[in-house]
């Protein structure tokens, strides 16, 4: 499968295969396209296996646009929304990998209840910090 024409809508990116059909996924996994003026946007190359905007170093497989969950949900969700949480120290408080947070946050791996737990009460501990936060 090949894309062979884009475009940008309601916080997604839209391409047209050549096989006639329209696929989508959001913005929220691509930041750099996300923030990305029009012009910027409109300033790519395709590529054998996918699309690559030289000025925003970001790139977008053909692949990426047949995954199963086209928009973040839950934990993927809320971290690819707020890129102000620095998600390495998230991981360095929970305890696990850098690469393994990574994963569960660009929707890779899903984490077990029970590490999905610890990671939303070491967030929750992070919101009572940042609420007791005196200026």
């Amino acid at each position: 499968m090949k894309i062979t024409r884009i475009w940008f809508a309601d916080d997604r990116i839209y391409g047209l295969t050549d096989d006639g059909r329209t696929l989508w996924q959001s913005l929220l996994y691509y930041r750099r396209l996300r923030t990305a003026s029009d012009s910027e946007r409109a300033r790519y190359e395709m590529g054998l296996d996918g699309i690559h905007w030289p000025q925003l170093d970001e790139d977008v497989s053909f692949e990426s646009f047949e995954y199963e969950q086209p928009e973040p949900e839950g934990m993927s969700r809320f971290f690819l929304s707020h890129p102000e949480i620095n998600i390495a120290a998230v991981a360095r408080r929970v305890g696990i990998s850098q690469s393994l947070f990574a994963q569960y946050v660009n929707g890779i791996k899903c984490p077990s209840e029970a590490r999905r737990k610890e990671i939303l009460a070491v967030v929750r501990g992070l919101g009572v910090e940042l609420a007791a936060a005196v200026f």
